[in-house]
């Protein structure tokens, strides 16, 4: 003897078109934009949740390329304060990777990128302003702005 088989519409709908079963399922639960009690709330310049990842990537990459361009102005003409603030700044953005390994010093690493950073965008935005040539100073400006961004941003997600 055989039980009675029953089919329900749904589950017909499941085999025949899976698809239109899942549209058809609830959405999760959306989180609500409330700020948590006790907390402030407050605006990056970089909304991506991700940006706080991406510092450290940042801080490695921006080093290599402030050495790499202060040993190419070394080895071109052979320019002392280049090399100088090539190797400084690859200090300066190793040190500040090292901070943010760790979870208790990643808003200090963080502020270290930022500090530097700053420094550097300064210096190449008073380059660009003397000689008026946007190779190389406008391109490390430019660079220099972007990791900026990063590290502010980074630096408020971390904070809060």
């Amino acid at each position: 003897m055989t039980a009675p088989v029953t089919t329900t519409t749904s589950s017909l709908l499941l085999l025949h078109h899976p698809a239109a079963a899942i549209r058809s399922l609830p959405s999760p639960p959306r989180p609500s934009a409330v700020a948590r009690p006790g907390r402030s709330r407050r605006c990056a310049l970089l909304r991506c949740s991700a940006v706080s990842e991406l510092a450290p990537t940042a801080s490695a990459a921006y080093g290599a390329l402030l050495l790499g361009g202060g040993a190419f102005a070394y080895v071109r003409s052979g320019s002392k304060g280049s090399i100088f603030g090539g190797l400084s700044g690859s200090a300066l953005m190793g040190i500040a990777y090292y901070l943010m390994q760790s979870p208790e010093t990643k808003a200090l690493g963080d502020a270290v990128g930022f500090g530097s950073t700053f420094l550097f965008a300064s210096v190449f935005g008073i380059r660009l302003y003397n000689t008026r040539k946007l190779v190389p100073s406008g391109l490390l400006l430019v660079l220099s702005l972007g990791a900026l961004g990063v590290f502010y941003s980074a630096y408020m997600q971390d904070k809060v």
